[in-house]
């Protein structure tokens, strides 16, 4: 790397820290201001409160990276044109291209970095504030757990472990329900083929029921149908439904093939699953997007100028993609399409600009 290159590869590092700390400090003071009047209602010590928040920085980054990113290129390229220094290296026989390398190198740099963080970080630091949220501060002891696409639940004497859940119909697939006494030994077997909410109740299908504490074994009994006393919600399920997007691409993908497997439309999943991939690489594309934009502005523009396009750039991908991802998780669009149509969109966008930059 070329003395140029670290020249730009500073300046750009330094305002894309300084813009990322500025957008997780606004993130954290609203998400404090909403949140702490709850948490102080249920009794959360200070430490649990800390924990939350600490554990909630790398979904901070996740959102507020991407428009990190466009706004300290477009502030990067201003500051140089504001000191007439890219008229300087455009005299010198630097071409567009090569001026443009050291931030697209960073740009894919911190796309991976993002994926990464996606992947690894984010799940695990989500599943340790809902941890903390709901049994250190709302002191719940019942609780949903999702582990290999499986799903358990205790309430009490009772644990029901379910293959899978559909948001869409409210069905929950494979199930097996077992009551265990104070010293949890089993005391009976319930296994179903669905259980369905309605009517505010579980209503289990094709139940076979073992209880095992008659004095000459078990005696299977079926039943077509029976209603399952439980204490879960739709609500506490659908958390999968709600927050997939801080869970791993492996997880997502898992679970859309056991939706496919058990005849239910995975659209929505899979939509997710190749967001989660594509999310992270529109932080390249807003650089590519923002050089050429930065470029035709004037010398007089700015860091206003650098702001103001930042907020309309990073609006006009946010509602495109918001629109593209909407049609993917209806199943108008594949997923595939719907999760990378508008890094493509900005990308030939960010193309055509350079292109048609002058000099």
């Amino acid at each position: 790397m070329g003395i140029l290159d670290r020249y730009i590869a500073r300046i750009w590092v330094r305002l894309l820290l300084l813009c990322l700390s500025g957008f997780v400090g606004i993130y954290l003071v609203i998400d404090f201001i909403e949140k702490i009047p709850r948490f102080l209602r249920d009794g959360g010590a200070a430490a649990d409160i800390l924990q939350y928040f600490i554990w909630k920085f790398p979904e901070m980054i996740s959102r507020t990276a991407t428009f990190s990113v466009l706004m300290a290129t477009l502030l990067t390229l201003g500051a140089l044109s504001r000191d007439s220094e890219i008229v300087a290296m455009r005299s010198s026989g630097i071409s567009l291209p090569r001026l443009s390398l050291p931030m697209l190198v960073l740009g894919f740099i911190t796309s991976i970095m993002l994926l990464i963080n996606a992947e690894l970080l984010l799940p695990h630091s989500y599943a340790r504030t809902e941890q903390i949220d709901r049994v250190r501060i709302k002191k719940k002891g019942d609780r949903v757990t999702f582990k290999q696409n499986n799903i358990w639940f205790r309430s009490k004497s009772m644990i029901l472990q379910a293959r899978l859940f559909e948001p869409k119909t409210r069905t929950l697939s494979g199930v097996v329900v077992w009551s265990v006494d104070d010293a949890m030994n089993p005391v009976s077997r319930i296994d179903a083929d669905t259980a369905v909410f309605q009517d505010g109740r579980w209503l289990l299908h094709s139940t076979v029921m073992k209880n095992f504490l008659t004095p000459a074994g078990y005696t299977p009994k079926t039943s077509p149908t029976m209603v399952l006393d439980l204490n879960l919600k739709v609500e506490d399920l659908q958390v999968l439904d709600i927050d997939a997007d801080n869970m791993s691409i492996r997880t997502l993908n898992e679970y859309a093939e056991n939706l496919k497997q058990g005849g239910y439309q995975a659209y929505r999943y899979l939509t997710l699953m190749h967001t989660k991939i594509a999310s992270p690489f529109a932080a390249l594309i807003m650089v590519l997007l923002g050089i050429p934009f930065a470029l035709r502005s004037s010398r007089s523009g700015g860091i206003a100028m650098g702001i103001g396009a930042s907020i309309g750039i990073g609006f006009a991908y946010f509602v495109v993609n918001a629109v593209l991802l909407s049609y993917g998780r209806s199943g108008v669009l594949t997923p595939v399409v719907a999760a990378w149509g508008a890094n493509i969109l900005f990308m030939f966008g960010g193309i055509w600009l350079a292109m048609t930059a002058k000099g």
